[in-house]
């Protein structure tokens, strides 16, 4: 006799747990983001030496500069750029990983499940580990080290704003 359905069972059958409107937001600019991540990671590794030629070309550009235009530029843009390219390699890969971790985080939150920010969190954090253990923080001006973390911070800190409708 417990076989029966209570109306209240069968007038919510499509009454699905939907997805909140910023979470819905945050993961398809997610999909983008991970996107061009292979992309560009991809891009990086294929154009490090060309960069580094250019780098190389400019050296005299950069010695007559602005302070002000040096600090965009870091403290040794060549020693930056050489390093890019001798670890072209193991920084495309983990950029690959980072964004194939952000990608199936993100799917993981859309089913509304909490693992799904974790795995979130380690790929948006492994790029940039892989750029301070291959390269090295202080190659960094302060300018290019905001633009490296803002994005992930932001993102960060927006998913975490989610994390009560996941479970």
């Amino acid at each position: 006799m417990s076989d029966t359905q209570q109306p209240a069972d069968v007038l919510n059958w499509d009454e699905k747990k939907k997805i909140p409107e910023m979470l819905n937001v945050l993961t398809i600019l997610t999909f983008i983001g991970s996107g061009f991540g292979f992309l560009g990671a991809i891009w990086s590794y294929m154009s490090a030496t060309k960069q580094y030629n250019r780098v190389l070309d400019a050296q005299s550009k950069i010695e007559g500069a602005s302070d002000f235009a040096k600090s965009f530029m870091g403290p040794d843009p060549l020693a930056l750029a050489q390093k890019t390219l001798d670890n072209r390699l193991p920084i495309m890969l983990l950029n690959m990983v980072a964004s194939a971790l952000c990608l199936y985080g993100a799917i993981q939150m859309r089913k509304l499940k909490k693992t799904g920010y974790s795995i979130y969190v380690i790929g948006e954090i492994l790029p940039i580990a892989a750029l301070f253990i291959f390269i090295g923080l202080g190659l960094y001006g302060a300018f290019m080290l905001a633009i490296i973390l803002i994005f992930p911070t932001l993102f960060i800190i927006l998913y975490s704003t989610q994390l009560k409708h996941l479970s």
